[in-house]
């Protein structure tokens, strides 16, 4: 049996070394040659005279092929859209109104079989049938009933046809009552979740509330507002998506790779694409849809970013900075003014290590990421970007009714390779122990006791950080988790004593993601109702199958850093 399994990962490796001969050298592709797409735009509520009204929509999802740059071959991707023809990639921007409900019934036209490989040994949606590709749909940053949420056990495949165990409806309902922002959607199935964007199972989200934004003046309108959706790829000559198909501990997991990376720098569906701007004042969205990669964004000619938002909430005020770190899922929503470049073009490039924070620098691919063109005529500028934005609570530390331990670990092989990753020691399927009552606030003391920085994604909550503190005598303090998993009985209070990290200005506000330092204690705020209105939800948060927290890392995710969190009453 043993000369078998040695004999089939053998081939499966000569396999790999002939799909790695046939990959592309992404020197091979001229930058700058294709537009940048504005993705379709699809309306999530009608006009009824001059009222908004609630809207249903049907959006599908296709395999078909993608040209992701002018001299690439076209890519077998699978695609959001209302229609094959019609599907993108990303898919079609929703543009929702708040407080008019958005219906989406999200349907699966995907083959039986997958584009990417997958591994059956992690925890994984798998049909009965052996056959079709399950999906299912997370609006990242909505809040709204734990039906609607896209749990990963609420998975389906093309037509229905089998369901995961915490399916319940065809037709999501999002009833957009939060604050307005910059949301994403993609898909979030158990143990595909990687395989599924990486194939191109993701889209941009906007809840717009023109009372509210319109008196801020700032950029609007499809030429001034443009969301840019961010990722990495890798390809082969004939234009396929490449994903390394052995893993790092194959008589383990034969599949699974704790990172993806790719050099190929994606924007709206175009590899390294390029746009004319005029001199005047840019909203871009920037939402980080990779894997794994972490990007620090800035422009090579100097060029500054006004912070108006993070994720999916405005912040009190706008705040200036050269470069901008974005973890896999984070957005900055920032104002561009073009009119103060001393040059015609702008390059927007990216020196994040990878893995983040300690791994390779960047290359001459993956160290740029688009390029601007800057038109010479000067012209009067109506949009501006105003001292004062949207006011929110500040965190009050007195409302909090629970003060929790969050624990990142990962665990390797006898070879030091990665086998798994856990939050608080436990795996998916354990009992939830996060227990949070709707309307309250908590404290969590997220500590990280692994190297990679992992952004920590919470469904439902907004959280504010509120200091990161470096833990001492960090190796005798990781022994003692491995051990007992209990931060207060490894007296966390006589660890958490190092030095500080200051959280980044334009981080301060209400956020749904954040980077959580390796060595690290992050300490956030988790509020469980709505910031704008001070009120509870507009729904019943309580209901099955709850929600989840985990790192949007999406390999770690997979395999297996993710739990449940179940609301209570």
């Amino acid at each position: 049996m043993r000369r078998i399994l040695l004999s089939l990962l053998l081939l499966a490796h000569l396999g790999e070394l002939g799909a790695e001969d046939r990959l592309l050298n992404p020197s091979k592709l001229e930058m700058f040659v294709d537009e940048l797409p504005d993705m379709p735009k699809i309306q999530g509520f009608r006009m009824l005279n001059t009222s908004p009204k609630p809207k249903s929509l049907m959006i599908g999802m296709f395999k078909k092929k993608w040209k992701f740059h002018r001299d690439l071959p076209p890519t077998p991707v699978f695609a959001y859209g209302a229609s094959s023809r019609r599907a993108t990639v990303p898919g079609p921007t929703i543009e929702a109104l708040q407080g008019i409900d958005t219906y989406v019934t999200w349907k699966n036209f995907l083959p039986s079989k997958h584009i990417l490989p997958w591994d059956p040994t992690i925890p994984t949606a798998i049909p009965a049938t052996k056959t079709g590709i399950p999906t299912v749909v997370h609006l990242h940053g909505g809040m709204h009933e734990p039906a609607n949420d896209g749990n990963a056990n609420s998975w389906f495949t093309a037509g229905f046809k089998e369901n995961g165990p915490d399916w319940s409806k065809r037709t999501y309902h999002y009833n957009n009552n939060q604050q307005p922002g910059s949301l994403w959607y993609h898909d979030h199935a158990m143990g595909l979740t990687r395989v599924n964007l990486l194939a191109g199972l993701i889209g941009a989200y906007v809840i717009r509330h023109p009372e509210v934004e319109g008196p801020l003046e700032l950029p609007h309108g499809v030429e001034f507002d443009r969301p840019l959706i961010v990722f990495d790829r890798s390809f082969r000559r004939d234009g396929s998506i490449y994903m390394n198909s052995t893993g790092n501990n194959p008589s383990i997991h034969p599949q699974w790779q704790p990172e993806y990376f790719g050099d190929v720098i994606i924007v709206n569906g175009k590899a390294w694409p390029k746009m004319t701007v005029r001199r005047r004042k840019y909203r871009l969205r920037i939402i980080n849809a990779s894997n794994a990669r972490f990007f620090r964004f800035f422009f090579t000619n100097g060029l500054e970013f006004f912070h108006v938002a993070s994720d999916s909430t405005y912040l009190g005020e706008p705040v200036v900075t050269n470069e901008t770190l974005l973890a896999p899922s984070e957005i900055a929503d920032v104002v561009v003014d073009f009119s103060k470049s001393e040059t015609d073009e702008a390059v927007l490039a990216n020196d994040a290590p990878y893995p983040y924070p300690s791994g390779d620098p960047v290359n001459g691919s993956n160290g740029k990421i688009m390029k601007f063109t800057i038109k010479k005529k000067r012209e009067f500028d109506t949009w501006r970007v105003p001292d004062k934005l949207i006011q929110y609570p500040s965190p009050d530390l007195s409302s909090a009714t629970q003060r929790r331990y969050i624990a990142m670990y990962e665990y390797t092989s006898d070879i030091g390779e990665p086998t798994h990753l856990y939050i608080n020691g436990k795996p998916y399927e354990e009992p939830a122990t996060e227990t949070p009552k709707a309307g309250t606030s908590e404290i969590w003391n997220v500590i990280n006791l692994t190297e990679d920085n992992h952004p920590m994604h919470i469904h439902l909550a907004l959280f504010t950080v509120l200091d990161q503190t470096e833990l001492v005598r960090a190796e005798e303090f990781k022994a003692c988790m491995s051990k007992m998993n209990d931060a207060i009985k490894c007296q966390i209070s006589k660890h958490a004593r190092g030095k500080k990290l200051s959280v980044a200005a334009h981080e301060k506000g209400w956020k749904n993601v954040y980077k959580m330092t390796p060595g690290y204690v992050t300490r956030i705020l988790v509020r469980f109702s709505y910031i704008h209105s001070n009120t509870s939800y507009s729904f019943d948060p309580t209901g099955m199958p709850g929600y989840v927290y985990h790192c949007h890392i999406l390999d770690h995710e997979d395999n297996a850093m993710m739990r449940p969190l179940v609301v209570m009453k």
